[in-house]
């Protein structure tokens, strides 16, 4: 039972050898680049519909508490991730506060969170793709559009195809791909605000009303979820995405400064943008007229006769969702390739390429494993499951901060989180209702995933852990 003793230091960093270090090429714009790439993606483009389904024009509301419970949990990252400014995010903070085990039931839902995100997102890119292309009079055959689940499909070549464009963008270098991503946010912030634009030309108060047409609390009506916290459950998975600047702290330059601006920033600026694409969306016309529609906004667009920019946000969607798959590939391999370092994952995986400073190994297994699930899985009933992984992250980096101050109050800070036995609660809290207020289904496949970690953790990771090769003397 050695292994529930087992914790890492909070000096952690300084004990890493410099072959086996992330180089540090980071700075701020592009830790918000690299958040706002992640946080606005799918979410935006999609979820307004579906959670305007679920709370009516009450779903601004809805998101109000899904970013109120990830501000809360995007302070205490960003004390965490001054504090250890190592790769890893919530499983690195965990092993150094909790211990092993807790970290690494932490860790195994990182790798499910970031590779579901991955995977379905690519199939998502995948049907906005073939649709252009078909536009543009260039037809894909059947067999190579659509996985073994579709009439006709074999393999999902667009979506594998966009998973090792990403991982080859990655491989290049950090801040190569940051710059890159970079530009394409801003190519798709800039298609948000154009909707805004000519939405809020048609704007009308009487579109909210009622405002809550189907309460408050999370309940089924028929086959539908329907409530302002139903939709919030399902909102959530719009703005997570922050925690994915966190896992790049070991390759920021100043990450006392750095990472508290890249985490705080891009929650305020994808908070401010949801609001008023929300709200926009919800003015223009009555909810039930785009909720149903699997592009709400460009729906909304056509039918204030608007198709060029219609056309212009579909493009822009194109745009916006490589993005995504590039900020959670990042965060996916540092999270394995950190757990590799500390021995519990093959311990090949934990190199570093002296030329780029960068996880190869780890990156080429992570693109393999994503491209495939992309390429012969319809992931979309799966997908929940990703907000199910983050929940149990969030609250482990609270949990921790709250320990932290116990235990080492007098450790210095670069940042502090505000109101600190305020904050943390909400999240934890926050956050346990939301896990909650998911589908039943999606919890126990969440128990059952990390079922199958725990055996996989007694069986490998715990004989081969660093740290316990460090306290008996073998390393």
């Amino acid at each position: 039972m050695s292994f529930l003793k087992r914790r890492k230091s909070l000096d952690a960093e300084k004990s890493i050898g410099s072959g086996a270090r992330l180089r540090r090429t980071l700075g701020w714009p592009h830790l918000v680049a690299l958040g706002v790439g992640a946080i606005v993606g799918t979410g935006i483009y999609t979820l307004v519909g579906i959670g305007a389904g679920r709370a009516g024009p009450a779903v601004i509301l809805a998101f109000v508490i899904a970013a109120l419970v990830c501000a809360c949990a995007a302070l205490a990252y960003a004390e965490m991730s001054t504090l250890l400014p190592v790769s890893g995010s919530a499983y690195t903070y965990t092993y150094a506060v909790a211990g092993e085990l807790p970290a690494w039931i932490v860790g195994w839902s990182l790798i499910l969170e970031y590779t579901v995100v991955c995977s379905a997102v690519a199939v998502g890119w995948s049907g906005y793709a073939v649709g252009f292309l078909s536009s543009l009079g260039i037809d894909q055959p059947d067999a190579l559009a659509h996985g073994p689940s579709t009439p006709g499909g074999v393999f999902n070549l667009p979506a594998a195809a966009i998973v090792f464009a990403v991982a080859a963008m990655l491989l290049v270098g950090a801040r190569e791909s940051a710059t890159v991503n970079g530009i394409l946010v801003t190519v798709k912030m800039i298609a948000l605000l154009v909707f805004m634009g000519i939405a809020f030309t048609a704007f009308r108060m009487s579109n909210f009303e009622p405002f809550m047409p189907y309460g408050f609390s999370a309940h089924v009506e028929g086959s539908e979820t329907r409530g302002v916290m139903a939709a919030a459950a399902i909102i959530f998975f719009a703005f997570y995405g922050f925690d994915a600047v966190s896992t790049a702290a070991e390759e920021t330059r100043n990450p006392g400064r750095d990472l508290v601006i890249g985490i705080v920033g891009s929650m305020v600026v994808c908070t401010l943008i949801y609001i008023g694409v929300a709200a926009a969306a919800l003015g223009a016309m009555p909810f039930t007229e785009f909720a149903a529609s699997p592009e709400p906004l460009s729906h909304v667009l056509r039918t204030l006769q608007s198709p060029v920019a219609a056309n212009l946000i579909a493009a822009a969607a194109v745009i916006a969702l490589p993005t995504v798959i590039l900020a959670f590939l990042y965060g996916q391999t540092r999270i394995a390739f950190v757990m590799a370092r500390d021995g519990l994952l093959p311990e090949r995986f934990g190199g570093v390429s002296e030329k780029r400073g960068t996880p190869i190994a780890m990156t080429l297994v992570t693109a393999i494993i994503v491209a495939l699930l992309a390429g012969f899985l319809p992931l979309a009933e799966i997908a929940e499951l990703a907000n199910a992984g983050t929940l149990v992250a969030f609250i482990a980096v609270a949990v921790c901060v709250m320990a932290l101050r116990i235990m080492e109050p007098s450790r210095p800070r670069v940042f502090r989180t505000p109101l600190v036995w305020l904050v943390c609660p909400l999240a934890v809290v926050g956050c346990i209702y939301l896990f909650f207020s998911l589908p039943a289904v999606t919890q126990l496949r969440f128990l059952k995933w990390n079922a199958a970690g725990l055996v996989v953790y007694f069986l490998y990771a715990v004989h081969n852990s660093r740290l316990k090769n460090i306290q008996s003397g073998r390393a």
